[in-house]
């Protein structure tokens, strides 16, 4: 009797080879260009509270005006985000990739040539409505062209933003101070060329990677409404501290601390730009130590010092402060983002 060990071996084996080389190669061109989107979308995002001691002294706003318009970008940008999210789910729509990039350019430019208050919020509005449109469809088009390196394009996609996000402060300050408020126009040119880009790309990106036949996709998970609803506090949490600091902090370092302005975009840049670092940096230990714990220790770690940096009188000490509270803070992205996902299983675009 032949021994049935061999030809089961190279079964097992043909089966590797066969596994591994059906495997479908990310298109790394699409991820970056998605990613780009994102960091020049992002900029317009994080660009607006450098803007708004400016906006506050030329428009003769209060402390109340300039937060509702933080509040009105922030409302656009997030609680609409869900629906395009739903959408997305349904069925592609790559065509809002483009036309949310040139909004988002649109809303935040225009906002330093701004006749009134009125159409400040209006600008704003438009520039939330381009950030909460991308998002979803962004995320759904970067997993759809990974092949089966999903988690990688979708990092990747990520890092786009976080970048953005911290280049905005500087990047605008920079632009007010060689053009006056003015320079906000600038802010048109990333996004008319990225929009373009987008769309001389939107043949290739409706044409995804897809597995090949012989590879079942995966089933789709049972939501978990519970896991979410306590996920969705822990973000409102972050975002609350993180959205407060980059609304205030630009006042209290000019109106209290009696600083130069120019140094707000740096500050933020310092702030933000920490903070996607410790998306990076942290995201080994989540694994190490596991969720819970680590969600818990970063919060404990944050409330000390984001009241340290009310007890420097600006200077070197202020950067370092906010650093290491942006890195800290920020850092739960590294959890909440694939914990969106795994959560609503079923619908990955929505948790987007």
């Amino acid at each position: 009797m032949a021994d049935s060990k061999p030809a089961a071996f190279s079964g097992a084996a043909a089966s590797l080879i066969t596994d591994t080389t059906s495997r479908v190669r990310p298109n790394a061109r699409l991820i970056g260009l998605l990613a780009l989107g994102h960091l020049v979308i992002d900029t317009n995002q994080g660009s607006l509270p450098a803007i708004l001691p400016y906006l506050k002294s030329i428009h003769a706003l209060s402390y109340a005006q300039a937060a509702t318009i933080v509040l009105v970008a922030s409302i656009t940008s997030s609680i609409i985000q869900p629906l395009f999210g739903y959408l997305a789910d349904q069925t592609a729509r790559r065509w809002l990739l483009p036309t949310s990039v040139f909004l988002s350019g649109i809303g935040l430019g225009l906002t330093g040539v701004a006749p009134g208050y009125g159409a400040l919020l209006l600008l704003v509005l438009v520039m939330g409505f381009g950030v909460a449109a991308y998002h979803p469809e962004g995320y759904r088009t970067a997993a759809s062209v990974a092949g089966d390196r999903r988690a990688t394009a979708v990092s990747w996609f990520s890092l786009g933003g976080n970048v953005g996000v911290a280049l905005g402060p500087p990047l605008i300050t920079t632009l007010i101070a060689g053009f006056g408020i003015g320079g906000s126009v600038g802010l048109l040119v990333p996004s008319v060329l990225m929009a373009a880009l987008l769309v001389v790309a939107l043949p290739t990106l409706s044409r995804p990677a897809t597995a090949p036949a012989a590879v079942k996709p995966r089933a789709r998970g049972r939501n978990m409404p519970a896991a979410m609803a306590l996920l969705i506090l822990t973000v409102a949490i972050r975002s609350w501290a993180q959205l407060g600091f980059t609304t205030f902090v630009p006042f209290y370092y000019v109106d209290y601390l009696k600083a130069d302005p120019r140094l707000v975009g740096p500050l933020l840049f310092v702030f933000l730009g920490a903070g996607a670092l410790g998306t990076v940096i942290t995201g080994p230990l989540a694994d190490r130590w596991g969720t819970r714990p680590f969600m818990t220790w970063v919060f404990l770690a944050a409330t000390p010092l984001g009241i340290l940096f009310l007890f420097t009188s600006g200077g070197p000490f202020a950067f370092v402060a906010l650093g290491l509270f942006g890195a800290v803070l920020v850092s739960t992205f590294t959890v909440s983002a694939p914990g969106s996902s795994w959560a609503l299983r079923s619908a990955p675009a929505v948790s987007a």
